[in-house]
């Protein structure tokens, strides 16, 4: 686990620049959204995610996240297709806040081609991404 000013930053998960994480599961993807996203959304009071057999395009928005601050679009870190839906987080949307990496996890896709996880960041690039933005935003 790296941290990075106080936000947790998992070894083993791709991540991509719309504060999505990606966890290869075999041939199938879990999707999420990341530490530093839940706590610049802080207080998460709703999300709409499709459902299965829905497709998705990586860097599309496929569903939304609402908090008591802003709503934001979540966007698709991989293609292919939702086989299951996290159905705990979409009664219960506070675990984003609680356990984005865990709990709080909210697809399950198979992806269309696995190439496309050349496009997203490795633990240590995404690590110096957060840093960069926390450098840009003081």
């Amino acid at each position: 686990m790296v941290k990075v000013d106080g936000f947790n930053v998992p070894e083993g998960l791709y991540y991509s620049k719309e504060y999505e994480w990606a966890k290869v599961e075999g041939d199938k993807i879990r999707v999420g959204i990341t530490d530093f996203a839940q706590k610049q959304l802080r207080e998460i009071v709703y999300v709409e995610i499709p459902g299965t057999g829905t497709t998705i395009k990586q860097n599309e928005p496929y569903g939304t996240v609402e908090s008591v601050k802003s709503v934001s679009d979540l966007v698709a870190p991989l293609s292919g297709t939702v086989e299951q839906v996290n159905q705990e987080v979409t009664g219960k949307p506070e675990l984003l806040n609680e356990d984005p990496y865990n709990k709080g996890w909210l697809l399950i896709i198979k992806p269309s081609s696995m190439d496309e996880l050349k496009n997203l960041m490795d633990a240590a690039k995404a690590a110096e991404w957060h840093q960069s933005l926390l450098k840009e935003a003081k």
